[in-house]
């Protein structure tokens, strides 16, 4: 007799559980009722004790279809979730490939360029860029030092293929959240609507999000990283970029509007400019956020420093694993002083007088 057969006696659904009295009727008889079928011909009257109250189980899908074969068990649940996608699969692929094919374009046009630029002409570029973002002489050189580092350890290309995913992944993420959050700041029925989704993007396990685009997309092509990477990744930068926005003083706008300045203008000369150390800090987590899964993307053919990481996993390389993680901690911290260094000019610069 199953847990939850009261329920179905009760509601007089015995019969469209399709059992019969004896309990077998429902399906082939199991093992246990195969063993105690001389035992079936006088059942003893069961007791509901104590004991049985301690290790009630929870009326899940498995537990009622203990009692009732009709109701669906939790694996035909998740047998219908996977048939419903392989459903709408192809159409989503005829829609989604011309969309995300330029991704696959750009993705391996900065691949090209980061590894085929020479080293000597390449670490004085990141170097010029550190310093106009950062105006540090000591930033600087501790980037020479780290990107001289790997090559000498001949980490070098695999640096620049994890640098190439980054800057596409969180260039994409600036141009895509920004407008974003600057439209969740001036409705509030947007914001009520995206924030449930940026909490399902924020929260969601990084492996989730490789699971239906490998579906959809072969693993061959890179935009199949590249997707997975932004939809991770734009949420900070979305998020902080409304909060900016809205935390603009309001006498600020409504001196704005006495001057008589559109909304374009507002936006443009006041309240982008006042939010862009917010805005700058989501950039900072939105690229540490595209590194992080960078790693993660190696299970999919994305270059990097992530193979060779997953390559110590694969064969217990220990030494392999913990270089390549040393040269993804170098890049974490080059990426994270380098932006850090630029908000705190874009704070200092927000916190001059203006005349």
């Amino acid at each position: 007799m199953a847990t939850y057969d009261f329920i179905f006696d009760s509601l007089g659904l015995r019969g469209w559980c399709g059992d019969a009295d004896d309990g077998t009727a429902g399906g082939p008889m199991t093992m246990e009722q195969l063993l105690a079928g001389g035992a079936k011909a006088q059942p003893a009257e069961e007791t509901f004790g104590l004991s049985d109250v301690w290790n009630l189980p929870f009326p899940s899908l498995d537990a009622l279809n203990a009692a009732c074969p009709s109701v669906a068990r939790t694996r035909d649940m998740t047998r219908g979730v996977e048939q419903s996608f392989l459903a709408v699969k192809d159409g989503l692929k005829v829609v989604l490939d011309p969309l995300t094919q330029p991704l696959s374009w750009l993705l391996e046009g900065a691949l090209y360029l980061f590894q085929w630029t020479p080293w000597w002409l390449m670490i004085p570029i990141l170097a010029l860029v550190v310093f106009y973002a950062s105006k540090s002489a000591r930033l600087v050189g501790f980037v020479v030092g780290a990107l001289c580092f790997l090559a000498f350890i001949d980490h070098y290309s695999f640096a620049m293929q994890t640098l190439s995913i980054i800057f596409v992944c969180a260039c994409l993420c600036v141009l895509i959240g920004v407008p974003i959050g600057i439209a969740m700041s001036r409705s509030d029925g947007l914001q009520r609507a995206m924030i449930p989704v940026l909490d399902m993007l924020q929260t969601l396990p990084t492996f989730v999000y490789l699971i239906p685009l490998i579906f959809l997309f072969s693993v061959t092509e890179p935009k199949l990283y590249g997707i997975a990477i932004i939809l991770y990744a734009i949420v900070p930068v979305i998020r902080l970029t409304d909060l900016g926005i809205r935390l603009v003083d309001k006498e600020v706008i409504e001196a704005a509007d006495a001057f008589g300045m559109t909304d374009r203008q507002k936006l443009y000369g006041v309240e982008i400019p006042l939010a862009l150390p917010n805005i700058m800090a989501g950039v900072n987590q939105t690229i540490m956020m595209s590194l992080a899964m960078v790693v993660i993307a190696s299970l999919v053919s994305a270059p990097g420093l992530g193979v060779l990481v997953l390559r110590g996993i694969r064969n217990l390389e220990l030494g392999v694993g913990l270089v390549a993680g040393l040269g993804i901690v170098l890049l974490a911290v080059i990426l994270d002083r380098v932006t850090k260094a630029a908000l705190a000019r874009v704070n200092a610069a927000s916190s001059l007088p203006r005349h």
